[in-house]
């Protein structure tokens, strides 16, 4: 199994130079907080629906508003740096740092009146994940981590569950927007499932990795997942004692773990 990291991207091999993470972070969080202010208007008030990969992956012009608005602060400061982001922004980066975004995790909540979306904001560099931040904006949570300096929820320091035995395992998780991958993710936890304690699908990847660095939920597993879903949520994970890798038991790849040391290696046993 091999760590979740980041794919190499345009302008990587260029030297970050002197970069002060606590300024990254910062702007992360001001930037997280004014996306979450730009869907908290539009909550309830769905417009400009249409579909992505299938008839169940739905986008919204809040997801877009959201991004634009994200794209547009940490370009008006970084202009050097790229950015990801999973509505469309895509910008090479001449300083070795790319901010990856996901304006909006949990749509389908959000469409149906689920408090449980996020706002995801990363920033990595040629180690991978960096800085990484999520937040909920009905509830306030705000997850937070910098490479190096600990993970915390609304500033308070957070832990993963350490040990856990797999039998006692509280497991979220979710499924593909696509049938086919769904019959074989379904039939992976169906074998899954007798083995721990329990299963949780709240519908956000960002939030249910951060559930796994605050100890609300043992270990996080899904198959199908892009990397600005959980890329922020990894440093935070990380930085919470917890253990990732690339899994796709189901087959239908890309797919991440994320746990406790000794639970995500029982748990890759029995994947």
């Amino acid at each position: 199994m091999t760590p979740v990291t980041s794919l190499p991207f345009p302008g990587a091999a260029a030297s970050a130079g002197t970069v002060d993470p606590a300024a990254l972070l910062d702007l992360a969080l001001r930037a997280a907080s004014a996306a979450g202010d730009e869907l908290i208007k539009r909550y309830g008030f769905i417009q400009g629906l249409d579909s992505k990969s299938s008839a169940t992956d739905p986008v919204s012009d809040a997801d877009r508003a959201s991004e634009a608005l994200l794209v547009e602060m940490i370009t008006a400061q970084r202009p050097d740096d790229g950015i990801l982001g999973e509505e469309g922004a895509d910008r090479e980066s001449r300083s070795g740092l790319r901010w990856v975004i996901d304006p909006l995790d949990g749509t389908v909540n959000y469409i149906y009146g689920i408090d449980e979306w996020a706002v995801s904001v990363a920033i990595e560099d040629l180690d991978g994940p960096l800085v990484g931040v999520v937040r909920n904006p009905v509830s306030g949570r705000t997850y937070s981590a910098v490479r190096g300096g600990g993970a915390f929820r609304d500033g308070k320091p957070i832990r993963v569950n350490d040990p856990v035995p797999a039998a006692r395992a509280l497991l979220a998780t979710g499924f593909s927007y696509t049938a086919e991958r769904r019959i074989k993710q379904s039939a992976f936890m169906a074998r899954l499932l007798p083995q721990i304690r329990d299963l949780r699908r709240c519908g956000s990847a960002a939030l249910d990795v951060c559930m796994v660095a605050d100890g609300q939920v043992d270990a996080f597993y899904e198959e199908g997942v892009n990397w600005w879903d959980v890329a922020a949520a990894t440093v935070i994970c990380r930085e919470a004692g917890g253990v990732d890798s690339r899994v796709s038991p189901a087959g239908a790849a890309p797919g991440y773990l994320f746990a406790g040391p000794g639970l995500h290696k029982e748990l890759t046993n029995l994947f």
